[in-house]
């Protein structure tokens, strides 16, 4: 049994270089070969449509899929627990997010004029459910469950294929419960390029949502960039985790937080920062003891070749460690967890308590486990049922109203030497004063 050689970092005695390499992101190919392959993907779908995305399935996926699209009802029936665990999902799921629902409002800002906040569903909108290593049903829920809180009427949900070419049968039963037919069998930057642009079977989406490797990643940030392209929800790639913990953590604990991002891709980062030299030396020993038993161990191993521990004198400097990392999952198992909870402002999802697994919101807890990676959680937050919807203002004068606030209006546009702006106002005014016979 080999123990992990965790880097093991005293945060104090880094300079400030020394500290951003340490927090930096692991990169497994060049930003610009990433790009480049995935700006040939985009286009090629984008020029052939159909076919060009089956041929694409073909050569990077492996397999011959019979159909672009798999109907829900051609899944084979899931197994009683499994089938009542994401019904049990959904609903928590479900809870959570119905609040989370914006309300439209309307505010008479002077007598006689109205404005109304109105909050208008996002349609087509695409979803993207990955499947590269392991079919992952929990990510269909958390993004089925707020688009269809929020009223989106058109939804195309991408998954990519089996060895036998078809979507994971839990993927279509998710689909199947939230009143879905069918489900796209493509992955990876074509199903990105597929949805944004759209194909003779296809829609073009007006927003794509949904974590993937880092070509789903590239492809969605490109499009988003084109006028032509989609939305994006929020940049989500590679998972991550930091564990905040004390000396009354528990090793194994603490371990098996680290290893369920790890097992996720080599390309994952875990981090564990902590004042106690009990951790430091129990945790990797609790790591090689579980990393034996994992069916993903070499995946898992190679993730924590870039893995840490830092030693920080005390958890306040943890929090700040925290801060400066913005991580996608922060787990905090301190004597004080919901103390350090409270100070946290840049994290996607924060696991308060030793009794609070992440793997609790992956899945079951209600929050949303698409959440942004790379540091975004800095200025993004993870997905939400308003994410979904677009704001659109709406605004009703009467000739009131228009008395009311026109000449300050006229005014400001006279400052601005906006001409036109300016002579819209004062027009209706001077119709209002001497009204036709």
């Amino acid at each position: 049994m080999s123990r992990p050689n965790l880097t093991v970092v005293d945060w104090t005695a880094l300079d400030a270089d020394e500290r951003r390499a340490l927090l930096a992101r692991p990169r497994m190919e060049s930003d610009e070969e990433l790009t480049r392959r995935v700006e040939a993907i985009l286009a090629e779908v984008r020029a052939g449509g159909d076919a060009a995305l089956l041929d694409c399935t073909r050569r990077f996926d492996r397999v011959e899929p019979a159909s672009l699209w798999q109907a829900v009802d051609t899944r084979a029936p899931l197994d009683p627990e499994l089938d009542a665990a994401i019904d049990r999902a959904i609903e928590t799921v479900r809870a959570f997010h119905e609040r989370g629902r914006p309300q439209d409002y309307a505010v008479e800002t002077a007598p006689g004029v109205t404005c109304t906040m109105r909050h208008v569903p996002l349609d087509p909108v695409g979803l993207y459910v990955p499947a590269g290593s392991a079919p992952l049903p929990s990510t269909a829920i958390m993004l089925l469950v707020p688009a269809r809180l929020a009223g989106c009427r058109e939804i195309v949900l991408a998954t990519p294929p089996d060895a036998q070419g078809r979507a994971d049968d839990a993927v279509l039963a998710v689909a199947e419960k939230l009143g879905l037919g069918r489900v796209l069998i493509a992955g990876g930057a074509q199903a990105i390029a597929a949805m944004a642009y759209g194909t003779e079977s296809i829609p073009a989406c007006t927003k794509l949502y949904g974590p993937g490797n880092r070509f789903v990643a590239e492809a969605k940030r490109q499009v988003a960039l084109d006028v032509d392209g989609a939305a994006r929800d929020l940049p989500a790639g590679p998972s991550e985790v930091m564990v905040l913990a004390d000396d009354g953590a528990d090793p194994d604990f603490v371990a098996l937080d680290l290893l369920s991002q790890a097992e996720h891709g080599p390309d994952s980062q875990v981090l564990l920062v902590t004042d106690s030299a009990r951790l430091i030396d129990a945790v990797p020993a609790a790591l090689a003891g579980r990393l034996e038993t994992l069916p993903r161990a070499e995946v898992t191993r190679k993730a924590l070749e870039h893995a840490a521990i830092v030693r920080v004198p005390n958890m306040n400097v943890a929090v700040e460690v925290s801060q400066a990392y913005a991580p996608e999952h922060l787990i905090i198992v301190t004597d004080d967890a919901e103390g350090l909870a409270a100070r946290i402002t840049t994290a996607g999802s924060v696991f308060v308590g030793r009794w609070t697994p992440e793997s609790l919101g992956d899945y079951v807890s209600g929050t949303n486990h698409t959440l942004p990676t790379g540091g975004w959680a800095r200025t993004h937050s993870g997905l939400g049922t308003a994410d979904f919807l677009r704001r659109m203002t709406v605004q009703t004068a009467t000739a009131q109203g228009l008395r009311e606030l026109g000449p300050a209006g006229a005014r400001l546009a006279a400052h601005e030497r906006l001409d036109a702006h300016r002579l819209a106002i004062t027009a209706r005014l001077d119709r209002l004063e001497t009204p036709s016979t």
